[in-house]
């Protein structure tokens, strides 16, 4: 049994090597330790030292380049109690990926080192806000000019998108890129990196906390108004979505897809002009969490319809004017109605669309307070159509002598503005789109479908040509009638003249041969 017993002593002092072999071999015992050992860089770092000379401690040196014993950062001046201990701590500078060295130098002959192992790791600034802020993402401690990087937003436990960007590490492993936050829902969200040469799981991530907001499409509007309001960052697919005006629900029940986002409509209520804050809130996100969008009310008009016709009633609501005031509405600046405000500064009032050129006229409203506001009607642009000629028929011969009083006919042209008629008479047939060259008798906005030509617009003996064209109130005209001829008188003047005066000569001689001579040679 000897042996057994010389074994044990063996197998002991074996241990008791093994033991000795492990732990750090430091003369007199002097070493320091570093916690944590690894991290990215701006981890903060706690350097302890034992046994160490008192009072007078090493200075506590970094190295910043793996590659490089030389390239190193002082951190700290020691003072060492007295019992040869100090501690102290700091932030571990910017430095590539890998191991680097925490030196604790006496002398230049005398130092103490540790290991601190540089990981790659992700800060964003900021840390939360709303779908599309600018977001500036740091990555730090990635190798030394480490090509390839790839940034991943997480925008659910998932799914990613990768930000666009050809990222590459400068020499101390760091680079920073700048993005907006892209549609997800309300909550934190993962932000990572990976390269050929750093896996997702190396890299310690970022994460960027997405609050719910509202957007407006507008920022001012008149009572009545449509306005559109999109919401981000709410909750996935939450629901019951309720969109408040100063306090008042304008908007229910709308539900926000999976990615927190959503929109709808409401019209601006009836109120005074001034500015009042619109918010939102749902089943998940409180109406505290959304920060209020002003809104300015401003005074406005809502025309119904917005285009038409002369003499069509035409109905104008306003809003947000002063309370209780006389209102005046003008058509193209000439007065069509008055009214008073109500106690929310609205109105509404009707009056026929006077007669006024096609395309967009102004209604205006004014109260006494100088509250003002204009809109847009648009009257109608379709031509009326082309009229028939009845008489005089094509070719008709009207009249013996002297001038020509004709009466003109045409079928009549129905138009929802209501149509006159201008009739034209030229000696030669040459129609353009303003009508003959060279008019002879020109007479506008005829009312019936007939005219008459007066005392000073008959016409000589001669061949002549007519026209109608059938023109509406809102000054839209149609085309002209093909011209029809017809000829005025059977004779000119010149040849009734010398008519008679042939017929009084022949008269004459008659008379002298059959009276005057007869009756001389009787006696």
């Amino acid at each position: 049994m000897r042996w057994l017993s010389r074994l044990s002593v063996v197998l002991i002092v074996c241990l008791v090597t093994i033991g000795l072999l492990a732990a750090p071999i430091q003369a007199n015992g002097t070493y320091i330790q570093v916690s944590p050992s690894s991290g990215v860089p701006g981890t903060e770092v706690t350097v302890e030292g034992y046994n160490f000379t008192a009072p007078v401690g090493p200075v506590i040196y970094y190295h910043l380049d793996t590659t490089n014993t030389s390239s190193r950062k002082k951190v700290a001046d020691v003072e060492t109690l007295a019992d040869g201990h100090f501690t102290i701590t700091f932030e571990v500078p910017e430095s590539p990926k890998g191991d680097h060295k925490v030196r604790a130098e006496v002398n230049a002959t005398s130092y103490f080192d540790a290991s601190f192992e540089v990981e790659p790791g992700l800060t964003v600034s900021p840390e939360e806000g709303p779908v599309g802020t600018n977001a500036t993402v740091r990555g730090q401690g990635f190798a030394k000019n480490e090509t390839g990087i790839e940034l991943w937003y997480y925008v659910n436990s998932t799914d990613h998108v990768s930000i666009p960007g050809n990222i590459t590490a400068n020499a101390t492993g760091s680079w920073q890129i700048s993005f907006e936050i892209p549609s997800s829902a309300k909550g934190s969200h993962r932000i990572d990196a990976k390269s050929n040469s750093s896996r997702l799981a190396d890299v310690t991530d970022a994460t960027f906390k997405v609050t719910p907001v509202i957007g407006l499409d507008k920022l001012s509007g008149s009572p009545g108004e449509s306005v559109t309001v999109t919401g981000s960052g709410f909750a996935a697919g939450e629901r019951d979505i309720t969109i408040l005006f100063s306090g008042q629900v304008v908007r229910r029940e709308i539900k926000g897809n999976g990615t927190g986002y959503w929109q709808a409509d409401f019209q601006v209520p009836q109120m005074l002009k001034g500015t009042y804050n619109l918010t939102a809130y749902g089943e998940v996100t409180p109406a505290g969490a959304v920060t209020p969008r002003p809104f300015q009310i401003k005074p406005g008009l809502v025309l119904l319809p917005t285009e038409g016709y002369v003499n069509m009633n035409l109905t104008v609501t306003g809003g947000g004017f002063a309370p209780n005031q006389n209102v005046v509405i003008t058509y193209e600046g000439n007065p069509q109605a008055t009214t008073s405000t109500n106690s929310s500064g609205s109105f509404t009032v009707i009056f026929p669309v006077p007669e006024s050129q096609h395309g967009q006229r102004q209604v205006a409203a004014e109260d006494d307070a100088l509250n003002n506001a204009t809109a847009i009607f648009t009257m109608e642009s379709d031509p009326p159509g082309t009229p028939e000629l009845d008489a005089p028929a094509n070719g008709t011969r009207l009249g013996f002598i002297w001038n020509v009083r004709p009466t003109f006919n045409w079928s009549a042209v129905t138009d929802d503005s209501g149509v006159y008629y201008n009739l034209q008479i030229a000696a030669v047939a040459n129609v353009t789109a303003a009508g003959f060259t060279n008019v002879t008798v020109s007479v506008p906005r005829i009312i019936e479908t007939n005219y008459t030509l007066n005392a000073t617009e008959a016409l000589p003996y001669g061949t002549y040509y007519w026209i109608v064209q059938a023109v509406d109130r809102a000054g839209n005209a149609g085309n002209w009638t093909v011209a029809h001829s017809f000829h005025a008188g059977a004779l000119p003047l010149w040849a009734l003249i010398l008519i008679i005066v042939v017929a009084v000569a022949v008269i004459g001689t008659l008379v002298y041969f059959l009276i005057i001579r007869k009756r001389t040679y009787y006696y």
